[in-house]
């Protein structure tokens, strides 16, 4: 063991150079140990698409902290790294690169070529974030690191499939979809973001067939899928139309016949009341044609152009088509009229553009069966949100899905396991290529072009990850999980699609608890986003303020579900916390020479300081640990900030400093013993949350022989709760804080010495005015202490302070040479009589009063004000004095 500590705390000599440590010693390395408790969390997969952001700075954060605390506690703690093949996202990144490094088209090169690159673009973006993940200090075990098409999730993922399919869950239709018009693939509901856009009504006339001069009104936020209508719709109960029903109408411009049909789903308050009904454009118009037995009519091309529906229209973009559809309506008297209106529309969460509606041949999930046990879970408590509210989210989401489009018109992904036989038709869906069909035998057969959604993978990521569908070891061991640690954004996306998936493959819930926390937003409150410009990149935090600070900065001021602010002045905060530390170790090993004496030894001689400070750490190993279980990170890290900063530093420190420079003896002994015993106890509870600096300090403390990643978990004990030391020390602190404020608020420096007369108002505090002397006069500067109970015998000019069950008295005479307080008030006067002359001279000048500003001169006034009250107290003080 060696005391000799850097002078300054750097972060960027030991940050690296630890986490090789914990590296090369398998630190991080969880076994299957029966003889212990499993804690297991399973990361988000971050994005092979780029570069971890501050929202992953704090989830992995959160996550490390839980890991770390668990593992010290001495559960066989597995944190189980990957990352995501993030389907749609990755191509759109792949194709960018082709064309604009080859100039090519993934059609161009093929499907075989192109998955090449885009496993080039994982093995180059995916080591990267790994990189990143490690400099944040995350204790990952990346023994068993995944990605969501390695070879075992692969499988696990066909095994799914199938499974499903075999059910009858999983099943091919023509049902409307949503489609993305620029990445050219279906979206689950999920993966479209609704948000309000300013839009038109176009209240549009339908002629009668029976009388083509009189007409139907029918409003629609969409004209241009009036190509695609087959049928109005208008509540039965509508007395407006209920005569209507069965009659038929004209498409304008089209000169197609359609009914006008009763169905319930109109809402006779909104628009007209009645709806134009295109199945193949509207999911909620798909359904009533399914009631209706419609036909349906598709307008659009899948790149958002207009097919040959729509006529002269054919081949322009929706939108323009919706521009000059409206003006051949309004030419041709077919438009009543428009209407401002604010358009709910849904848009692609990856390019963000606006989604199209579209019927299509796709594989869907039937989600009914699915959601029920899952909510079951839910009600059950068997999953359970903290905090509790996110279970609404969780709950109406579940409560009213529909099936789940899972396939996805890309190449990067899981190809669907189904094969069709080209001659017959026959659909086969199994594990392995079949070498003929099932039905003909004919050996025609091709595979489906698609892949499967990205969220079909990541469902099964708690289970698939453990070695799931084979019954491994770590499967058994650490399955179901404990804790996942997600943002509130993603528990549709991912969430409710992990639960429903294990407790169908698994009959388990994969996690018990789903701790959600917010987003990092900008010091205005503002998300970060790459169009503001206000994004921070977490590396680069790290290189100047070190991994610590930043954990530090984003654990502190959270609380779960709320979203969190970056703020450079906390960052500095915690830097300069850091550093404090740094330099309060520093200082107890350079005090500290030769062995400690024995604890028994030690325990016999504490100071009442030394029992204070022993339970005080006692109580904040229990608060830290309490906040822990019920995930206040937050809390639990302000708590440790506050012991180590203002108990330990502030006061024990100074506390002991004389029995530190004192010459050899138990006292000093027990002192250096007491430091080294709650230093020790405090890394312990910073560790989670700063784990290089207190891993760094702890290498230098005397009677440590493991790193202190193994180190036990603090645990409160009864034993060391000394209730009438922590009273007596408050009082105490109290004491000499009025003290301390008595002389600030008269500038006295804190040098000069002074007696103090104390007037006790409970007897105890007499016991606790006597035990103070010594601490009064090291922090107070107090020489003499005097205890009446009768202030007539306090007898001398005096300043006071009240504190609860005493008055302390200073002697003025003690705290002031009047002579010069006399002279210095006498400036003071002068100083402010040359304020107030000004000020008044102004307020007195008509020409200044006449052309000044309202404000400016009530800014005179309030002068004045201030000069004049600052004024009276010191002649006040000076008449005082001068009597004396």
């Amino acid at each position: 063991m060696t005391t000799n500590i850097p002078s300054k705390y750097n972060p960027k000599e030991f940050e690296d150079k630890i986490y090789d440590i914990w590296m090369e010693e398998n630190c991080f390395r969880a076994e299957v140990n029966k003889d212990k408790k499993p804690f297991t969390i399973v990361m988000p997969p971050p994005n092979i698409t780029g570069q971890l952001h501050m929202g992953h700075a704090l989830d992995m954060t959160l996550q490390d902290v839980l890991t770390r605390w668990k593992r010290m506690q001495g559960y066989e703690a597995l944190w189980l790294p990957g990352s995501d093949h993030a389907s749609i996202a990755t191509e759109v990144k792949v194709v960018e690169r082709l064309k604009k490094d080859e100039g090519k088209t993934k059609e161009e090169i093929g499907r075989e070529e192109f998955l090449k690159r885009a496993w080039k673009w994982k093995e180059e973006y995916g080591g990267r974030i790994v990189q990143q993940v490690k400099k944040l200090g995350n204790s990952c075990d990346w023994s068993r690191e995944r990605f969501t098409m390695d070879e075992g999730c692969n499988e696990a993922v066909v095994e799914f499939f199938i499974k499903l399919y075999e059910k009858g869950l999983i099943y091919k239709g023509n049902r409307i979809i949503n489609w993305c018009p620029d990445c050219h693939t279906t979206l689950s509901d999920a993966e479209v973001e609704h948000e309000d856009i300013p839009g038109k009504y176009y209240y549009v006339k339908y002629p009668y067939v029976e009388n083509p001069d009189e007409y139907f009104v029918v409003a629609t936020t969409r004209p241009e899928t009036i190509f695609g209508d087959v049928a109005i719709a208008a509540h039965p109960d509508d007395e407006r139309y209920k005569h209507l029903i069965g009659k038929k109408v004209i498409v304008p411009l089209v000169g197609r016949e359609i009914p006008i049909i009763g169905d319930e789903y109109p809402d006779m308050e909104k628009g007209t009341g009645a709806l134009k009904i295109t199945p193949c454009h509207d999911p909620n118009d798909f359904e009533i044609g399914l009631r209706h037995n419609l036909e349906q009519i598709n307008c659009m091309n899948e790149d958002g152009t207009m097919n040959e529906e729509a006529g002269k229209y054919k081949g322009m973009d929706r939108f323009t088509c919706r521009k000059e559809f409206v003006k051949e309506l309004e030419e041709n008297g077919f438009m009543v009229k428009t209407e401002s209106t604010d358009h709910n529309v849904g848009t692609c969460y990856r390019c963000h553009n606006i989604v199209e509606p579209r019927v299509s041949d796709q594989w869907f999930v039937k989600m009914k069966p699915l959601a029920e046990p899952a909510l079951k879970a839910g009600d059950n408590k068997e999953v359970e949100f903290v905090p509790e509210r996110f279970t609404k989210i969780y709950t109406h989401w579940l409560e009213n899905i529909r099936d789940w489009c899972i396939s996805r018109q890309l190449w990067w992904g899981h190809r669907i396991p189904a094969y069709y036989c080209q001659e017959c038709g026959e659909i086969m869906v199994q594990k392995d290529a079949p070498h003929k069909c099932t039905k003909c035998g004919s050996t025609n057969i091709k595979q489906d072009e698609d892949v499967l959604d990205t969220w079909f993978s990541s469902g099964l990521w708690p289970f698939s990850t453990l070695g799931w569908p084979n019954q491994t070891e770590d499967f058994k061991y650490f399955y179901p999980t404990d804790v996942l640690v997600t943002g509130y954004d993603i528990i549709f996306f991912w969430v409710v699609r992990m639960v429903f998936s294990a407790l169908e493959m698994t009959g388990e819930s994969p996690f018990k608890n789903v701790f959600i926390h917010g987003l990092v937003r900008d010091a205005e409150g503002r998300k970060m986003s790459k169009s503001l410009g206000n994004g921070i990149d977490p590396l680069e935090v790290v290189g100047q303020f070190g991994a610590d600070a930043l954990r530090f900065m984003l654990m502190t001021g959270i609380s779960p579900g709320n979203d969190t602010r970056f703020n450079n002045d906390r960052l500095e905060s915690s830097r300069n916390f850091a550093n404090k530390l740094w330099n309060a170790s520093r200082f107890v090993l350079m005090n500290i020479d030769g062995d400690l004496i024995d604890e028994e030894t030690a325990k016999a001689n504490y100071k009442t300081e030394d029992k204070w400070i022993i339970s005080r750490m006692n109580k904040a190993a229990k608060e830290v640990t309490d906040n822990l279980d019920k995930f206040e990170l937050g809390m639990a890290a302000q708590r440790v900030y506050d012991f180590i900063w203002n108990e330990y530093c502030d006061w024990y420190i100074e506390i002991v400093k004389p029995r530190l420079y004192a010459d050899e003896g138990t006292d000093k002994d027990t002192a250096r013993f007491v430091l080294i015993k709650v230093l020790k106890d405090m890394l312990k509870l910073l560790h989670p949350f700063m784990p290089f600096i207190t891993e760094e300090i702890w290498s230098f403390l005397p009677e440590t022989s493991s790193r202190l990643i193994k180190a036990d978990w603090p645990k409160a004990s009864e034993n060391e709760n000394f209730e009438k030391a922590e009273a007596n020390m408050e009082f105490i602190m109290e004491a000499v804080r009025s003290i301390r404020n008595t002389r600030a608020e008269m500038n006295v420096a804190p040098s000069r010495k002074a007696r103090a007369i104390f007037v006790p108002s409970k007897d105890e505090a007499v016991e606790f005015i006597q035990t103070g002397a010594q601490y009064f006069a090291t922090l107070a500067n107090i020489t003499e202490i005097k205890i009446v109970h009768d202030k007539t015998q306090i007898g001398e000019d005096t300043a006071s302070s009240v504190m609860e069950g005493t008055e302390i008295y200073l002697p003025l005479a003690d705290l002031i040479d009047f002579e010069k307080e006399i002279e210095r008030l006498e400036k003071e006067k002068s100083r402010l009589q040359g304020e107030l002359d000004r000020v008044v001279g102004k307020l007195n000048n008509e020409k200044f009063m006449s052309k000044a500003p309202e404000s400016v001169v009530n800014e005179e006034k309030e002068k004045m004000a201030k000069y004049e009250s600052m004024m009276e107290k010191v002649v006040e003080r000076l008449e005082h004095l001068k009597a004396k």
